[in-house]
């Protein structure tokens, strides 16, 4: 009886170690908070629109310094996106697009908390957590 309960704590074990190993401490449902902030030059103003397949976050005009902030559980099998489409004063209709949170990209680098910064120089930063550094990452297509 005692070899039969071994054997099954060792199957689960075997089941919960690949995931161990590739999301590290960021477990599912872990709770992470994302911020997008706007430090555009000269007052400019900066339209944002960020959303999830499930979840609408609406539209949101900042002002230069202001913030948007939201928070979200990860889900249970690592999949969570939250992507954002940006337009700024000066660049017409253009949209720029970047992906807040993306599990497989930011399960070690954003594990509680998503920074995004849009600069002066219109480009988009990125704070990683793991490296405890900022990046500069591109935006995707425009939309």
């Amino acid at each position: 009886m005692k070899t039969f309960n071994k054997c099954k704590f060792c199957i689960l074990f075997l089941l919960i170690l690949p995931y161990i190993l590739i999301f590290g401490s960021c477990a599912p449902l872990q709770i992470v908070q994302v911020h997008v902030i706007n430090r555009l030059p000269d007052g400019m103003t900066m339209t944002l629109h960020c959303q999830s397949h499930e979840t609408d976050l609406g539209q949101s005009i900042l002002e230069v310094g202001e913030e948007v902030v939201w928070s979200f559980r990860v889900n249970y099998w690592g999949t969570t996106l939250f992507f954002c489409d940006v337009q700024w004063d000066g660049n017409g209709f253009i949209w720029y697009h970047f992906n807040a949170y993306d599990a497989t990209r930011d399960y070690r680098r954003c594990r509680t908390e998503c920074w995004w910064v849009i600069t002066q120089e219109e480009m988009l930063y990125g704070y990683n957590q793991e490296t405890d550094s900022w990046e500069m990452l591109p935006f995707l297509n425009s939309v």
